[in-house]
């Protein structure tokens, strides 16, 4: 397992530094290393890392959300107000609508293979989104307009939106039916999520405020009680569930409007943390990306992703629909809003796991909207920020 953490770690960051000399997201370079040193190329990785590869990347995601939260400017959401809301599913839906019509036609499915296949791609990756709009706001685009909290924020919701459809086209695939209560548990689960994190984070805070201790250990007792939400989460057999991933954004949104001077010295700890996390994250999903199956591949599948990305890109159009953002800030918010990565690789494979007739071709599409939406959402973001959006001014 050490050689594989040196290897991650050194190959990864060299070849993400290639990759932004050579003006490309490094995201990139880390994406190939997983490809490269995984067991579907030349098999390097010690399975017992690949073992425990879904709770590494899930640590990643908890540091990045967390120093989101911490950082979160909640006035210019507040000020969009109803696209806030309205991206949490409606690009979702579009895209899944989308595939309900494309899929049958393109690649033979059936309407509940078609819903399968939707529920995989539909969900856009916060692994790759929330870095670069925490970026953004860093450096002060777009945040008088809210766009990158409303990015943000739409990204951590829209998984619990997508991976509930899944689950319940999944039982209907095994004749289950849909469930009310699976439905009902969208808002519910997300409403929870909100309250648990925003009372972690004020109870944290008070307890800063009252017990003297130094940052680095505030860090670790804030991701500790970040893994015990996500833990708390995975054991609940209950119909009625919450998000634990929206609960760990807002524990630094608490922390933020209670203590707002030590929000932003944890939000530069959890930034340096990043650093590491960040190379493991992508390097671990590429990790997952099996070659093979890119070769089964028609021109055909290109359609089918590409034309349910403009259905998606049209879901976040109707979204901000009556908000005074600019023609440019629009199409940033349209683009920024289609990668792909963690969400289709931890669930890309359950159907062909469960023996589904569409199993080989959702996997192999999931597969190729990684590769393909990954790297050039990311590209597309780094690249037109500074020319899209406005800087606010000091």
């Amino acid at each position: 397992m050490l050689l594989s953490i040196s290897l991650i770690l050194l190959v990864g960051m060299f070849m993400g530094y290639l990759c932004r000399r050579c003006r490309l997201p490094s995201l990139l370079g880390m994406l190939f290393t997983g490809i490269l040193l995984g067991p579907y190329l030349f098999n390097i990785l010690d399975e017992s890392i690949l073992g425990i590869s879904a709770e590494l990347r899930k640590i990643a995601l908890i540091i990045i959300l967390t120093r989101a939260g911490l950082g979160l400017d909640l006035s210019g959401l507040k000020r969009i107000g109803r696209p806030a809301l309205l991206m949490c599913f409606v690009p979702a839906t579009f895209e899944l609508v989308g595939m309900l019509l494309l899929a049958p036609q393109l690649m033979g499915l059936t309407l509940l293979e078609a819903a399968i296949l939707g529920a995989v791609l539909a969900a856009v990756s916060p692994a790759v989104v929330v870095p670069r709009m925490v970026k953004l706001m860093d450096e002060g685009y777009g945040v008088k307009e809210g766009i990158p909290q409303l990015i943000l924020a739409g990204a951590s919701v829209d998984d619990v939106y997508v991976i509930v459809l899944f689950s319940t086209f999944i039982g209907m695939m095994q004749g289950e039916g849909a469930s009310v209560i699976r439905f009902l548990n969208i808002p519910i689960s997300i409403l929870l999520g909100i309250g648990i994190g925003l009372l972690s984070g004020i109870l944290l805070a008070l307890t800063f405020q009252k017990v003297h201790i130094r940052d680095t250990s505030k860090v670790l007792i804030i991701l500790s009680v970040s893994l015990l939400l996500v833990v708390s989460e995975d054991s609940l057999k209950t119909p009625i569930t919450f998000s634990a991933l929206i609960a760990i954004m807002f524990i630094g949104i608490g922390l933020q409007r209670k203590r707002p001077e030590v929000a932003k010295r944890l939000s530069v700890k959890y930034g340096k943390l990043w650093v590491a996390a960040e190379v493991f994250l992508f390097v671990l999903v590429g990790a997952t990306v099996n070659v093979s199956y890119l070769g089964k591949v028609g021109p055909k599948a290109l359609i089918l992703i590409f034309g349910a990305l403009v259905f998606r890109m049209f879901g976040v159009f109707v979204c901000l629909l009556g908000t005074s953002l600019a023609r440019r800030e629009r199409f940033f918010a349209m683009m920024a809003y289609t990668p792909k990565a963690t969400v289709q690789a931890a669930i890309g494979g359950i159907p062909l796991a469960l023996g589904f007739a569409c199993g080989d071709t959702v996997l192999t599409v999931a597969v190729l909207a990684i590769v393909l939406t990954a790297p050039l959402g990311a590209f597309a973001i780094d690249l037109s920020y500074r020319r899209l959006l406005t800087k606010a001014s000091n």
